[in-house]
């Protein structure tokens, strides 16, 4: 079973935070331009909160109100759900499905180190799937 440290070494350690004080559409721009769906809310080097698309269109679209006006901090996901680099790709997709959220910063020692998207864990899982249907035909040919 692959952890999380084992994932965001291959898919690298990148995040991006914005400031809790920062509007929607500065964070909505950000996202755009590195074609991501959630970036990590910080403020003095500390995790507040997340910011994904699910949360723009539930409390910004929906609501009615202006980007440009919305503050990341009346519409992020406070005290988000995090997990620790030694956890499974196994476990994170269970939190994840069980708390329906779609992506989760990684934090060791108060820090975020990385953020894993639902969609980095599905690619694993199948990753590690094909390494051993692979195992599998070469111990049944060989």
């Amino acid at each position: 079973m692959k952890t999380i440290r084992e994932l965001l070494d291959e898919k690298g350690r990148q995040v991006w935070s914005i400031a809790s004080t920062m509007s929607v559409y500065d964070a909505l721009a950000l996202m755009a331009e590195k074609n991501i769906g959630a970036v990590t809310v910080t403020d003095d080097d500390r995790l507040v909160g997340i910011f994904s698309e699910r949360d723009f269109t539930r409390d910004v679209v929906l609501q009615g109100r202006a980007a440009k006006e919305t503050r990341v901090s009346e519409v992020m996901t406070s005290r988000p759900v995090c997990v620790a680099p030694e956890q499974t790709v196994e476990e994170c997709l269970a939190l994840m499905t069980d708390k329906r959220v779609r992506h989760l910063p990684v934090v060791e020692q108060d820090s975020v180190i990385g953020l894993v998207s639902i969609g980095d864990a599905v690619k694993a899982v199948i990753s590690e799937q094909q390494f051993t249907i692979e195992q599998l035909e070469q111990y049944i040919s060989g």
